[in-house]
């Protein structure tokens, strides 16, 4: 064995130790750790022959890397409706680079850790009030679960007309229809050579909505003349989490021949809430649903799963099968996560969600996501109180929207936010609103409190007033 590799063996005990210092360090130190800098590195360090060690490479890391991280788990960092990790799930993601496993196949290929998945998901399902007709598995977030979801969508489409797409390529226009997309459906549509901007964009409801006009879509519907069509919907749009009707989109579903896919990556979590879950109602009807775990169930990046029912398996087969590797089994025999998903290389990313669920229960959840919803109520107030500022849409569930109050500041809007979040005590995300900027603040985090709303609203202030 090579010495240096073999006197990390003997100190590993010790090398462990000390990252487990570090690590609590910085999460107990959160609140004051930055949540932007400016920070940069001269990235064309030279590879070292010999090796240095985990010690020493972790002093290196030290001094050079990590002034670059920021606190972007904490509860203050409020853009990209990003969770931050609970104790629970930085356990269960520790322990699943420990076991390291390949987590594809079922009694074949040497392991079984696809049946701690099978479990995740039949929990993820009960927490979500979803049926066990849907089968899911994980991916890295959102985007790669809306590719899984769609991908079958495009296989499905294909087989109206006979044809298979995934062996013999797209022959047919597919017809897809959306009115609020979130960014990754609309990179995804791209990946799978459909094209970005081949999707009929659905009217919104009139009245500061995002949601699905129902009566354009079935205008849309009827010129098709009983041709398939896509329907992507969602479950909390990114600027203001507004929901389609999901219940007239069931009855719909008993009309017309469709594929049903719900982009649920934040708003799905609703359906933990007795107060919110009326959002979701009747989503239980969508043939695919894509969620984020990342997000409001506060795991560590990458995680998310897809759920496609049950009945569409053999469609996905077809879509993501390895059928050209006799090393990898028979895909008809036993079942294997890289014949249902785009990747054949995957860690045990369900581990940490499994841990999160046992560990904090369906009431943990329901506190998270109902605590958050009232910390955004309360920014939103609290925004209008000061009068310097405007709300750009209703707060529905966890996003505010809000802008500088009056057209006359509408040019210093990204300019006041590149100051604040300059600041590293909070970070927000800027965004167009129905013509207008804007800036979003999105709340997901466990750990965020009404003291980082004060926190927060003074630093506004004090920016606004330099501006």
């Amino acid at each position: 064995m090579n010495s240096v590799l073999q006197h990390d063996l003997n100190d590993f005990e010790n090398i462990l130790e000390k990252a487990k210092q570090q690590g609590i360090d910085f999460l107990n130190n959160l609140e004051n750790i930055p949540t932007s800098n400016k920070k940069s590195i001269d990235y064309s360090r030279k590879l070292n022959e010999l090796g240095l060690g985990s010690l020493a490479v972790l002093e290196e890391f030290n001094e050079r890397l990590a002034p670059l991280m920021v606190a972007s788990p904490g509860p203050r960092y409020w853009g990209f409706v990003t969770g931050g990790s609970t104790p629970a799930s930085i356990l269960g993601d520790w322990l699943t680079s420990i076991y390291d496993q390949n987590t594809q196949a079922v009694k074949a290929q040497g392991g079984n850790s696809a049946l701690i998945e099978f479990e995740t998901i039949n929990l993820l399902l009960e927490l979500l009030g979803l049926p066990k007709s849907f089968l899911g598995g994980f991916v890295t977030g959102a985007t790669m679960s809306n590719f899984t979801c769609l991908g079958v969508a495009r296989q499905w489409f294909g087989k109206q007309f006979g044809k298979d797409f995934a062996k013999n390529g797209i022959s047919e226009t597919i017809n897809i229809f959306s009115a609020t997309p979130h960014s990754s459906s609309i990179k995804t549509l791209s990946m799978l050579g459909i094209g970005s901007q081949n999707y009929t964009a659905i009217k919104t409801i009139e009245g500061n909505r995002e949601a699905i006009d129902i009566v354009d879509l079935e205008k849309n519907i009827e010129a098709l003349n009983g041709n398939p069509f896509i329907l992507i919907s969602s479950a909390g749009t990114v600027n203001t989490a507004d929901f389609d009707d999901f219940r007239v989109i069931s009855k719909l579903k008993e009309k017309y021949d469709f594929w049903w896919h719900i982009d649920a990556a934040f708003g799905g979590f609703a359906a933990v809430s007795d107060k919110y879950k009326h959002l979701v109602k009747g989503w239980e009807g969508a043939d695919s649903i894509t969620i984020d775990c990342h997000k409001w169930l506060n795991v560590p990046y990458e995680s998310a799963f897809y759920l496609v029912k049950e009945k569409h398996t053999a469609l996905q087969i077809e879509t993501f099968q390895n059928s050209n590797a006799p090393y990898l089994g028979n895909p008809l025999e036993n079942f294997n996560y890289l014949n249902v998903l785009p990747e054949n290389s995957r860690r045990l990313r369900a581990l940490p969600v499994w841990f999160s669920l046992l560990a904090y229960g369906k009431e943990g959840f329901r506190n998270i996501v109902e605590n958050n919803i009232a910390l955004a109520l309360h920014f939103g107030n609290a925004l209008i109180e000061e009068e310097l500022f405007e709300l750009l849409a209703p707060i529905r569930l966890n996003n505010v929207c809000f802008s500088l109050r009056g057209d006359h500041n509408q040019e210093k809007v990204f300019q006041f936010l590149t100051s604040l979040n300059d600041t590293g005590k909070v970070f927000m995300t800027p965004t167009i609103y129905q013509g207008r900027k804007g800036i979003r603040a999105s709340f997901v985090n466990w750990r965020t409190s009404e003291n980082d709303i004060k926190i927060v609203i003074e630093e506004m202030k004090t920016v606004f007033a330099e501006i």
